[in-house]
């Protein structure tokens, strides 16, 4: 099997077309048309993820988040970007990145974190209706999820959350013993969305990267919690998971050992 049958298959499920414009969705390095050795899922592709590939014998590495962000205009090992892209084109590594485009494809990363907290009744936060394209079933998009969840206080709700995503520490404002029946999640950067949230009669938002003053500003409207962006999207690895044993059951994937979360807490 080649590198593109995976990809287009990742694809069909969140077309690159659904990627914001600042995004770098897709292929990062190397050649879509070769044999597929092995696969390697990800959060981020790090030198040490590149370097697990090659020991492990793997020449595809799929990450959500994209290894390249910005223009490369010199490999010269000063980074560690362009160290690990040095280290995959030196070893036939291909590295291929799904990052806004799954954020936006229903079922998706927020509606992955959804399911990890038991909720149900799942719609997008901002949804809308998209052009189809080609065999893609896809007209439906959006930003976050909001959906409802056994109702309980604010602070045990977020104890849950904080076990399934593995959170190190949750900051949170708000009322910590509001009842809680309906929450808005959305993976990564979530902040412009607070006001969605509230909109749509959410008591509490889950999401990351939130600012001081999006807690002060809002902790009387609804609970604001933010368990760290890795946290929210490490899962994204699952969906990517399930895409390929749709595909080819048997093939050999596995999920890096070498990947961790880069912010640390004391």
């Amino acid at each position: 099997m080649i590198i593109r049958e995976i990809t287009d298959s990742i694809e069909k499920f969140a077309p690159l077309r659904l990627q914001e414009e600042w995004d770098n969705a897709g292929i990062q390095v190397g050649n879509p048309d070769a044999e597929i050795t092995g696969i390697l899922l990800c959060t981020d592709a790090t030198e040490a993820v590149v370097a697990e590939a090659i020991e492990r014998g793997f020449n595809l590495v799929i990450s959500h988040h994209p290894l390249i962000f910005r223009g490369l205009k010199k490999i010269m090992g000063r980074t560690p970007v362009e160290r690990a892209v040095a280290m995959a084109i030196k070893h036939d590594i291909t590295i291929y990145s799904a990052h806004t485009n799954m954020d936006s494809a229903w079922q998706g990363v927020s509606f992955r974190m959804a399911e990890k907290i038991g909720m149900t009744n799942l719609t997008f936060l901002d949804g809308n209706l998209v052009e189809p394209y080609g065999d893609v079933d896809c007209a439906t998009a959006g930003c976050g999820v909001i959906g409802d969840i056994e109702p309980a206080p604010a602070r045990e709700v977020l104890k849950r959350v904080k076990e399934a995503f593995e959170v190190g520490a949750v900051r949170y404002s708000g009322d910590g013993n509001r009842m809680v029946s309906r929450v808005a999640l959305c993976g990564g950067a979530g902040g412009f969305l607070l006001d969605k949230a509230v909109e749509a009669g959410a008591q509490l938002y889950v999401t990351a990267d939130m600012r001081y003053h999006d807690f002060l500003d809002n902790n009387q409207r609804i609970v604001v919690a933010d368990i760290g962006h890795y946290e929210s999207e490490h899962f994204t690895k699952e969906i990517f998971l399930e895409i390929i044993q749709k595909k080819s059951p048997t093939f050999a994937v596995a999920f890096a050992k070498n990947e961790t979360n880069q912010v640390n807490y004391l």
